[in-house]
């Protein structure tokens, strides 16, 4: 095994790939197998460089004092003796004037090559004055170099065919091709997916324990809601048997539901759309549908109701078909994890590839699990829970009419039932904006999601409606006005700063975003500083937040019970938040320490 010449931190001169060109770098990490140092540019560009591509600053200051190796008298010498078939007649011979000129064009096309190809990266202040030089780009830094090169290899190749080339530029493209050659191996070596090292979610020992507090928390919740009097003084409730919370037509019901939106997601209507690129370049393709597996949903569930078939089974039932979805989520996780111990470890996600079982079980192992062309996360992201959300409400609306024998629902639960509609049909109308999100582009699918798309959705989300059966709350038309000019705001700053963000990411050269500022980063994308997200960081949570107040104030005051949800949400929200802002900084460096001094305030404007 080679010696390691550099170590974690000294500051050396790196060689930028694809260029003759050195700039200032530390060693911040070295892999024993690879051989290969991982660098760090003034920029917060981090690359994967051999050993030959890094010197001293010494070393490299000696040299640049040393003189030329050849002039270009000498050069042109060297050709005039050179026994190509493509050199001039005697009678027609270039003048060493003629030769140098050419000879001086051809490098200096490829000096404009190589600066083109470090534009997008080079250390310097031009990046940061607000003034982008690039608008944001999803392809890989490789791309750009083969796009860069296209012109110049076409020339090398109808040189090679008619064997006009001199021999010190058949050295000049061997190098060019090796240069090529040893960058394409430093992005590969960097798509490869590495071990998680920064675990989240307090680790081995926090995700053991959110494995079981999670369930409880759900099953807790819904045994309050059902309590005379859901005081947080009444802890615990009374629990009922055990035999009690399992019934197997109940699960049967929840098969039937489940198999039934992945018939709907199946079906050959809608468009499809390319992912965002994974780390290995591929773009993954997803049917676009969701807002017509709700359409179905909604004929079916109408159908059901014109033929008086009773729904009232789910109020009845409601505490054992949230057993069956948590029975169901946890086999589904098992599953997951089984299968991704035979993923590529490219298929294998970021955040979830420590090595320890419990925490990859909990954070999702692999990134995107697909059977065939079915993307098993991708559908329980939006289709059994969160159309099951919908239907639970409805059944809710159904059941205070019953038990309470009205001709009509209360005002408390109609604006209940309609802003979460609203929601639901806006977050599959817009479905391919979840291609975008975390969840989709960096978390695995393991417990966590599957848990909390299967049973934390349905069942904690439509708590207020739950709450409102068992709790009935009047309230005025003037306080009914009011909050829904609080969703109103709230779903505003929500839609808008969403539709902000997504057309940024899927075309940044839309005249109709020219109003829109950015700061250009190492990695080719933008941070947006201006409209809503030059406002606050995550404007998108903020919208969130208060149109969840405005979901738990149809509830009136008299517990905190259906605040639960607002109070999960701000936390949430909050922690995601963090995630977001550590992910980011790694991945744009200086570009987002800048973003955050134009842009102070994180959810909360002048306050977080």
């Amino acid at each position: 095994m080679p010696n390691r010449r550099f170590a974690d931190g000294e500051v050396v001169m790196g060689r930028w790939p694809g260029s003759v060109l050195y700039y200032e770098v530390q060693v911040t990490n070295y892999d024993d197998v690879t051989h290969l140092y991982t660098v760090k540019y003034k920029d917060g560009t981090e690359l994967a460089l051999k050993e030959s591509d890094i010197k001293s600053q010494s070393s490299f200051k000696h040299r640049k004092s040393q003189s030329s190796s050849s002039s270009p008298s000498r050069r042109s010498t060297s050709r005039s003796r050179s026994r190509s078939p493509g050199r001039p007649a005697k009678g027609r011979r270039r003048s060493s004037s003629q030769s140098r000129e050419r000879k001086d064009d051809k490098k200096k096309i490829i000096q404009e090559t190589n600066l083109a190809l470090l534009k997008p990266s080079e250390n310097n202040t031009r990046r940061y004055n607000g003034e982008p030089d690039s608008t944001e780009r999803n392809d890989t830094s490789s791309k750009i170099l083969e796009q860069k090169l296209k012109p110049d290899l076409e020339i090398e190749r109808v040189l090679d065919q008619y064997s006009l080339r001199p021999r010190e530029e058949e050295k000049k493209k061997e190098e060019i091709y090796s240069e090529k050659k040893v960058f394409e191996m430093v992005k590969t070596t960097e798509k490869v997916s590495s071990k998680t090292k920064e675990l989240e979610f307090g680790g081995r020992f926090g995700t053991f324990v959110l494995i079981f507090f999670l369930p409880a928390t759900v099953f807790y919740l819904l045994l309050m809601c059902e309590q005379d009097d859901p005081s947080l003084m009444n802890f615990p409730p009374p629990m009922p048997a055990l035999e009690s919370l399992w019934e197997a037509r109940v699960f049967g019901v929840f098969l039937l539901w489940f198999f039934l939106q992945a018939l709907f997601y199946l079906l050959p209507i809608g468009k499809v759309v390319e992912g965002l690129p994974l780390s290995n370049g591929r773009k993954l393709q997803y049917r676009i549908n969701g807002f017509y597996a709700f359409v179905l949903t909604a004929a079916i569930i109408g159908t059901l109701l014109y033929f008086q078939f009773e729904l009232h089974y789910l109020y009845e039932h409601f505490l054992q078909f949230a057993v069956s979805a948590a029975v169901f989520s946890m086999g589904l996780s098992i599953y997951l994890y089984i299968r991704s111990l035979k993923a590529p470890e490219e298929d294998l996600a970021p955040g979830g590839n420590s090595g320890y079982l419990v925490y990859d079980f909990f954070t999702g192992h692999e990134l995107n699990p697909r059977i065939g062309s079915f993307d098993l996360k991708y559908f329980c992201e939006l289709r059994p829970g969160l159309i099951g959300w919908v239907v639970i409400n409805l059944v809710m609306l159904l059941a205070e009419m019953k038990i309470h024998n009205q001709s009509m629902p209360s005002l408390s639960m109609i604006l209940v039932n309609s802003f979460q509609l609203l929601y639901v049909v806006d977050a599959l109308w817009n479905e391919e904006a979840v291609l975008t999100t975390m969840d989709i582009t960096h978390d695995g699918f393991g417990f966590m999601l599957a848990f909390g798309d299967l049973v934390w959705v349905p069942f904690v989300y439509s708590l207020q409606a739950f709450y409102l059966v068992g709790h009935p709350t009047a309230i005025s038309w003037p306080a009914a006005a009011a909050i829904i000019i609080l969703n109103g705001i709230g779903y505003y700053i929500f839609r808008s700063a969403n539709s902000q963000k997504n057309s940024f990411r899927r075309n940044p050269a839309d005249p109709k975003l020219a109003y829109l500022k950015f700061i250009p980063t190492a990695t080719g994308k933008g941070l947006l500083v201006t409209g809503w997200w030059g406002f606050v960081r995550h404007p998108n949570y903020l919208g969130d937040i208060i149109m969840a107040l405005a979901w738990s104030l149809p509830c009136g005051f008299n517990h905190i019970l259906p605040y639960f949800y607002v109070i999960y949400f701000i936390c949430l929200l909050v922690h995601r938040e963090a995630r977001d802002e550590h992910h980011c900084k790694k991945k744009y460096g200086l570009a987002w320490e800048r973003y955050c001094q134009r842009v102070p305030y994180r959810i909360f404007p002048y306050i977080y």
